[in-house]
């Protein structure tokens, strides 16, 4: 992969160009959120994989800003969502690992903007409880991957299913929605529930056009590239020739018991951990990033469908996802762990033109998940609440961005294995792990070792780095009482904690993950 240049966040503005206080007088814009669920950081070309044929992302990021250090705090689903929704963090929504998403929260993203006059609609992967909930939207077409959490759910992508193909399986492929084996889609490419995602999403923009002078905001949510590794053939074929980076293998983990080399045919094809080989490996990123291809193609329909109603040029267009894919890094599946391939995220923004910002701008900042709705709530002439933990992402390109936050906090409750327990904080240079049941700390030099393969927390070079992550990691968890610090130490937890006692729900409901 080649190296990203990193230049200054752009000031402000091109001649003519309007800070959101403004444009009050102007067309409020248009806010189309394009989000994927399990896509990895690195796995577009834009952010220096050349492999990935993404070119509809990069044509964001070129006619946008691409922040090159997007991160999801809770890398699993649902409380990631939960921090998209409310622009909270993980201790003040009160997810701190996989759950149930709460009912209703103080801030809820669509109900926000609803208030602000905008037309509310998502389509896609929600994942929330129950399936169907609104949380301010004036409707919503879902597909859930398979999931039923709600009594006789059916989601819409099924149901559409079943009008365009009676008596067909939408799981023909038979990989489990947390399989890492992979293989081509075996029915026809118009009933893969990324085209039917996309297409909805077109749909409903050319069926709104002006709204009646009323903006959208479009959640627009695809349910791969997240297992199962699926695409159609024609995007599969793409990559049969190209050569697939192998998983990246830090010197940290080789003699864990996982690093063994197993017999994929034998092992579950949901394991969290293995070492299956690279040949297995490779061929589950393969098609992996088909998928996203696939996504790529779906966003170029949708962009273009703006285009063709007026609306793109007004539009603030962003592509993200919920957390990242392991692929085998360090011979870790699935999400959840501290690593950058679980919890670094593309991160695209695209402004409305009369916002006037350079286009082509990249920002190294650490951002988030949360730092969505402040940014949203800016640009639409709403006020963003004191207590509301995201910052604008306006804040980067305007001149204030002295006021931004030196790192981004990140965590995960118990999952997949005893110690697989942690906060951590990053800037996007450094990365500092503290594992709650065990103390043992990590520390990853980023800008020398992007990959994670070594691990300097035992370096005497490092001594003093270590020493101010420490301290960042106390004060950031003192709110939480004595049993995460006292005296000034970080205390090791003896249990599990799951929600926090800001999460809105008295009896919540663990679903598993």
């Amino acid at each position: 992969m080649k190296n990203i240049s990193i230049v200054a966040p752009m000031t402000v503005m091109a001649a003519g160009g309007l800070l959101p206080a403004q444009m009050q007088a102007q067309q409020k814009p248009h806010i189309i959120l394009i989000m994927s669920d399990q896509h990895r950081w690195d796995a577009m070309n834009c952010m220096g994989n050349e492999t990935v044929i993404t070119p509809h992302m990069d044509a964001l990021a070129a006619e946008g800003t691409l922040f090159t250090n997007g991160y999801s705090s809770t890398p699993s689903s649902t409380p990631a969502r939960s921090g998209l929704l409310t622009g909270l963090s993980p201790w003040h929504h009160g997810m701190l690992g996989y759950g149930r998403v709460g009912l209703h929260y103080r801030y809820e993203m669509p109900q926000m903007l609803r208030d602000l006059g905008y037309y509310t609609f998502g389509i896609g992967k929600m994942h929330w409880f129950p399936q169907k909930a609104l949380h301010g939207f004036h409707g919503t077409l879902v597909d859930e991957s398979g999931r039923v959490e709600s009594p006789d759910f059916i989601s819409d992508y099924r149901l559409w299913f079943q009008m365009q193909a009676p008596g067909l399986n939408p799981d023909s492929t038979h990989i489990g929605w947390n399989d890492h084996g992979a293989a081509d889609y075996r029915l026809p490419e118009r009933l893969h529930p990324t085209a039917w995602t996309g297409e909805t999403a077109c749909e409903m923009i050319h069926n709104y056009r002006n709204g009646n002078g009323q903006p959208l905001f479009l959640k627009v949510s695809f349910a791969r590239p997240h297992s199962p590794y699926d695409p159609p053939k024609r995007f599969s074929d793409l990559y049969r020739n190209r050569e697939i980076p192998a998983p990246f293998v830090g010197e940290w983990c080789k003699d864990k018991d996982y690093a063994t080399l197993k017999d994929a045919s034998q092992a579950p094809s949901d394991a969290a951990y293995g070492n299956f080989g690279e040949e297995y490996a490779l061929n589950s990123r393969r098609h992996y990033y088909a998928n996203v291809t696939f996504i790529d193609e779906e966003i170029g329909k949708i962009v273009q469908a703006l285009k063709d109603e007026g609306m793109y040029d007004n539009a603030l267009i962003i592509y993200v996802s919920d957390h990242g894919d392991m692929l085998g890094d360090h011979y870790h599946w699935r999400k959840t762990y501290p690593y950058e391939g679980s919890t670094h995220v593309p991160y695209i923004v695209k402004w409305p033109a009369s916002l006037g910002f350079t286009p082509g701008g990249k920002v190294d900042a650490p951002v988030e998940l949360r730092d969505l709705l402040p940014t949203f709530l800016e640009v639409a002439g709403g006020t963003v609440p004191a207590d509301m933990d995201g910052q604008s992402l306006l804040c980067l390109l305007d001149g204030r961005k002295d006021t931004w936050r030196q790192y981004i906090d990140l965590e995960h409750a118990t999952c997949y294995s005893a110690d697989n327990y942690w906060c951590a904080l990053t800037d996007g240079k450094m990365k500092y792990v503290w594992r709650f049941h065990t103390g043992e700390e990590e520390l990853f030099d980023l800008e020398a070792d992007p990959h994670e393969l070594h691990n300097v927390a035992s370096e005497s070079a490092y001594r003093q780095r270590l020493q101010e992550f420490r301290q960042a990691m106390v004060r950031h968890l003192s709110e939480r009482g004595d049993e995460y610090v006292k005296d000034g130490k970080l205390q090791i937890l003896k249990r599990t904690i799951l929600y926090s006692p800001n999460f809105p729900d008295k009896n919540p409901t663990d679903t598993g993950i």
